[in-house]
């Protein structure tokens, strides 16, 4: 149906104006909050394949009571009128039905609502093969393939954060297959960095994050993420894998490190300081493409005409929507 409006259509809307509207979202979180005056109220983010949207509903509203009753994850219809609050869409919502998936393939919407990276599952999945076979020692590659193939239905579709960088389905298969591609074309230039080393760290520094998170549609941090974090969760898959593979004391604790150091900064959530050649190469390189990974999705996202994108936090600045001008 054409009269539901996409999230990216809702951001493109003129900001002075009031307008009813229609439109199909997934509730990507719920927060229940207390005003000054006391009253309750719901801080909800929605979320379609174009975007998300952060509004609050009171507990004077009609739909408070329904939305109180429904989960994060949840796909619903809704009905508001537009309002906008510095500069970013915060509509009133006045009405709100569960909607199903089934019901959003039979009205040829399903492609609107779930965001998933524009290179397809498989060709991604071709491509992280692709990286473990360029790798030629034996237990390095074997250790490897155990991780992997122990988790593959989750690698193949896991977000790689809630919010800040590759954050939908299949984006940590996207950030781990952009991190390959930065390694496999630098590698050259930096003779120092052991190759296979620094492609199975590439492959592996985030394979904890498929036990920090859950939740196919609304992603949550679990209990083990809390308590852990997906730092000290990877450390432990690269370990078990190591020993099923026979892999050498020297190179086992190596890979650990690339693990534990890749945040790059222990007050981002690094155990270790970067500290051999592989895992400097491998923090930088990720550090570069969740960067640019946020550049992407802001670009692919953008409402159409805007010039500069909303503040992102990840990048501390907001981002210039307009390409090059290079007919001057």
């Amino acid at each position: 149906m054409t009269d539901y409006l996409t999230i990216k259509k809702l951001q493109a809307l003129d900001p002075s104006s009031e307008l009813a509207f229609s439109g199909i979202y997934f509730i990507k979180r719920k927060l229940n909050k207390t005003a000054k005056n006391g009253n309750p109220y719901l801080l909800l983010e929605f979320s379609d394949a174009s975007g998300t949207f952060v509004t609050n509903v009171f507990n004077n509203s009609n739909a408070f009571v329904t939305l109180d009753d429904i989960s994060e994850g949840s796909l619903i219809k809704i009905k508001g009128t537009t309002r906008f609050y510095n500069q970013q869409i915060s509509p009133d919502i006045y009405s709100v039905a569960l909607f199903s998936l089934e019901e959003a393939t039979e009205q040829g919407i399903i492609h609107q609502l779930i965001e998933v990276p524009p290179e397809s599952e498989s060709h991604l999945w071709e491509q992280l093969t692709h990286g473990i076979e360029q790798i030629k020692h034996p237990a390095l590659k074997a250790t490897v393939e155990n991780a992997i193939q122990n988790h593959e239905s989750a690698f193949r579709s896991a977000s790689a954060a809630i919010a800040m960088h590759h954050a939908y389905r299949h984006g940590l298969l996207e950030h781990t297959v952009h991190m390959l591609q930065v390694g496999l074309a630098l590698l050259p230039i930096y003779k120092e960095v052991d190759f296979d080393l620094a492609i199975a760290g590439i492959i592996l520094h985030d394979i904890g994050k498929l036990e920090e998170y859950e939740g196919d549609i609304a992603t949550k941090t679990t209990r083990l993420g809390t308590l852990q974090g997906h730092v000290v969760l990877g450390y432990k898959v690269v370990r078990k894998a190591a020993i099923l593979s026979n892999l050498s004391e020297d190179l086992t604790e190596r890979l650990e490190h690339i693990v534990l150091s890749h945040q790059g900064e222990k007050e981002w959530g690094a155990a270790a300081m970067a500290a051999t050649p592989e895992a400097v190469f491998v923090s930088m390189v990720d550090n570069l493409d969740a960067k640019m990974g946020m550049v992407q999705r802001t670009l692919r996202n953008a409402p159409e005409g805007a010039e500069f994108s909303d503040y992102l936090p990840g990048l501390k600045t907001k981002l210039l929507l307009t390409p090059p001008n290079k007919e001057i």
